[in-house]
């Protein structure tokens, strides 16, 4: 049966602030902060069970290799040797956030009617630069079926970032449906993170009808405001488009291509005389999972932070009460991750698939989570402080985490 699945990335036990992300607002704030784990990591896990709660199917990505010493070596060092920015980016616990793992076409929407991803490059940011080989390894178990195809990265220099930059609309999730890829022209002062050839490039791999794939400019206001990606101001899901009106650099023209596209389309767009374009990316009003409940309604999951912005609680609890299609909020503390630029919508990857065909060890039930907090609270660091990353001991402990859930999940083979 044919289902979405969310599939979280688990907050890694090398999660600290250190700043490496240009554009990421929250994360140049917090630079220098002291890190908290395992709170994190029980945060997350937090995040999975509301989202079994709600009826929803909950898969999981894990955390990488940290230190990343094979990248480092191929730079000729090691955490010991590596300058403090370097050694840094090596620790970067970064793959949390699934969303920027890999663009994902369902069957409906191929010509060859199987489910595509393309691990995506992350080349714009060097701590991100190194994540691809064992996102890809990940995939490749986790979607081993032959319902499946999964590619490697799309090659440099075309910045690819992931399903941030993607977004699908559709009657249902098993049916045709219309993708969205968004790309940066400019960012004032910020780097532009998703290159226009990388989305098509991904849409003639995929098997994508070109009659029902649309490409489109994200507005530089956004970026150069702290939208570092599309889902820091846009979000879909079914036939809701929910999105800033300063999201993209031509809505009009944009919302008129997709409404011939799918004429039962219903766009949300939240006016900036309402809620300002930083007040949005503040909140991460947009970086919310929108989803489709069993009883086919839909619901936005939002991060605490949104109830505590006026504006956008304000205008949250009156598009709730209203006649659209969004009439449920749910809240969840994902502060942790916040405070790095990386809200509840960063830390999934949606997946239209049977489950059945996923790799069971990928798949987990409130069971399954309770085992896995039991390992990140034996294991996972309390703290991390900047001048620990020094630390050898804390790679020690980071290494020895990581393979206590592996041997958990009977995943061995990604050691």
């Amino acid at each position: 049966m044919i289902a979405e699945i969310n599939f979280d990335g688990l907050v890694g036990p090398s999660h600290n602030y250190a700043g490496l992300s240009p554009g990421n607002l929250a994360a140049s704030h917090n630079a220098g902060s002291t890190s908290h784990p395992r709170a994190a990591a029980l945060e997350g896990i937090g995040k999975m069970r509301a989202n079994i709660a709600l009826g929803l199917t909950q898969g999981l990505f894990l955390p990488h290799r940290r230190p990343d010493r094979v990248w480092l070596e191929s730079l000729a060092t090691d955490p010991a040797g590596a300058a403090p920015w370097l050694r840094a980016a090596s620790m970067s616990a970064s793959p949390m956030w699934a969303a920027n793992a890999a663009t994902v076409s369902p069957a409906a929407d191929t010509r060859d009617g199987r489910c595509h991803l393309t691990v995506a490059n992350l080349m714009t940011m060097p701590h991100r630069s190194h994540e691809w080989p064992e996102t890809l390894a990940q995939l490749r178990l986790a979607f081993a079926h032959q319902a499946f195809a999964v590619h490697g990265p799309v090659p440099a220099p075309f910045g690819d970032e992931g399903a941030a930059n993607h977004m699908r609309l559709a009657p249902a999730h098993g049916a045709p449906g219309v993708e969205i890829f968004v790309h940066g022209v400019a960012g004032g002062g910020f780097p532009v993170r998703q290159h226009a050839e990388a989305g098509r490039a991904i849409a003639r791999r995929h098997g994508l009808d070109p009659a029902r794939t649309l490409h489109v400019a994200q507005s530089e206001a956004a970026i150069a405001a702290g939208a570092f990606h599309n889902d820091v101001v846009a979000v879909a899901d079914g036939l809701t488009l929910f999105a800033h009106e300063k999201a993209f650099a031509e809505p009009e023209t944009f919302y008129a291509d997709l409404r011939k596209l799918l004429p039962e389309v219903q766009i949300v767009e939240v006016p900036a005389s309402a809620v300002p374009l930083g007040d949005a990316i503040t909140s991460y009003l947009f970086n919310a999972q929108l989803v489709t409940l069993p009883e086919r309604g839909q619901a936005l999951i939002l991060p605490a932070e949104a109830r505590e912005t006026p504006s956008v609680w304000s205008w949250l609890q009156g598009m709730a009460a209203g006649n659209g299609p969004i009439r449920r909020l749910e809240l969840v503390d994902v502060r942790e991750s916040m405070a790095n630029g990386g809200g509840p919508a960063c830390l999934r990857l949606r997946v239209v698939a049977d489950p059945a065909t996923v790799d069971p060890r990928f798949l987990v039930d409130d069971a399954q989570l309770d085992r896995i907090a039991q390992v990140v609270e034996g294991h996972w660091p309390e703290s991390i402080a900047p001048d620990q990353l020094a630390d050898p001991a804390l790679w020690e402990r980071i290494e020895q985490a990581r393979a206590a859930l592996l041997d958990l999940l009977e995943l061995r083979e990604l050691a």
